[in-house]
């Protein structure tokens, strides 16, 4: 009987993680992919209170040895569904059941996906969501990305390292991403701003060769002769598993507010998985320690 189980290595699962150990709470945690969640991808981050500078994968490294060394027990396995029965609850994972006291949901969000014929079948052969993990794969090739957001913004800087020419696809006249990563991206001879257009086609045999867009005011159409795309529009949870037992919000998303409580006594949630206006890596820590805290008092109080 573990105190406390959270779903999701995270830096909001591996922040439960720590301030429960710490606490004196055994705690399990749950992760199918890898540690760290979306900003081990990251190649920089500059925007974390107290730490200058720090590679993305270096941060989830250092969270993850955190979290072990201090005593939380990490399961590399996927969590198919939960239990409430009352007076615990229970984790299922590859057909074997955990009882626990408490559970911190922190499963994060995945890629969003552009939604056009053969994304699936070009997925790994032209289409990525992984500017970092793939960008290199692109030198001196032609590449789009399609976003305009922080995230978009990054990979396209990234991108323009390795690569002859980087297309920045976005909807709009205006990007949504900070005004300093649009100013750097200025800078860059071989990044060029495609606006207020969006990807209607993907072309190729066994690999993509081109993308076709649409300016979505004028309605023109163009072929990119393009080596890969990268998709950064945005964001789905993966709450479909706990919907028979918690509430979500009609996009998905865990309702909680910044208690992180869900609406089953016990049951918590943390970081870009529930419902929130500001999903960042500040704020997913933030959440972790909130969520780890309310379960320990829950602990106290049902003993």
């Amino acid at each position: 009987m573990y105190d406390i189980i959270v779903v999701g290595a995270g830096t909001a699962g591996l922040s439960a993680a720590i301030y429960g150990v710490r606490a004196g709470k055994s705690v399990l945690v749950f992760e199918g992919l890898i540690y760290g969640g979306q900003i081990a991808n990251s190649p920089e981050v500059e925007n974390y209170p107290g730490i200058k500078m720090i590679s993305g994968a270096e941060f989830a490294k250092n969270l993850y040895e955190q979290a072990v060394e201090l005593g939380a027990k990490v399961e590399m396995s996927n969590v198919t569904g939960i239990l409430d029965k009352g007076e615990h609850k229970v984790v299922i994972s590859d057909n074997k059941e955990y009882d626990c006291k408490t559970i911190i949901l922190a499963t994060g969000a995945k890629n969003k996906p552009l939604g056009l014929d053969r994304e699936n079948e070009l997925t790994g052969r032209g289409v990525s969501y992984c500017a970092t993990c793939d960008g290199p794969f692109f030198k001196d090739k032609t590449v789009a990305i399609v976003g305009g957001g922080n995230t978009a913004l990054e990979d396209a800087i990234f991108l323009t390292e390795y690569c002859k020419m980087v297309y920045l696809i976005h909807r709009r006249d205006s990007f949504r991403g900070e005004k300093k990563l649009v100013d750097a991206l200025k800078q860059k001879p071989n990044l060029k701003f495609i606006l207020d257009s969006k990807v209607i086609d993907l072309k190729g045999s066994l690999n993509l060769e081109a993308i076709t867009i649409e300016n979505i005011k004028t309605n023109d159409k163009q072929d990119l002769i393009v080596s890969g795309i990268f998709v950064a529009i945005g964001q789905m949870p993966e709450n479909e598993i706990f919907s028979p037992l918690i509430n979500l919000d009609k996009a998905g998303y865990i309702v909680a507010g910044e208690e992180c409580k869900t609406n089953i006594d016990g049951i918590f949630v943390a970081g870009d998985c529930r419902t929130k206006k500001i999903r960042q890596l500040a704020t997913a820590a933030s959440d972790g320690a909130v969520a780890a805290l309310a379960a320990c008092e829950y602990i106290l109080s049902n003993v």
